[in-house]
């Protein structure tokens, strides 16, 4: 029984490591990636189709 409740405690604290680790690191790291690969693109396209408004 006291075998279980420290498994249970070690899964908890295993889990708030994770959530900290997603929550700091891995979300904001993501969204740099995404931001940065989209206006990536934007300026490619602007190079190739030249800048935006200047249609027929």
């Amino acid at each position: 029984m006291q075998d279980e409740t420290l498994t249970e405690q070690q899964e908890k604290k295993d889990e708030l490591k994770a959530l900290a680790f997603i929550a700091v690191f891995l979300f904001p790291i993501l969204s740099i990636i995404g931001v940065g690969g989209y206006g990536f693109i934007i300026w490619i396209m602007q190079i190739i189709l030249g800048p935006p408004g200047h249609g027929m």
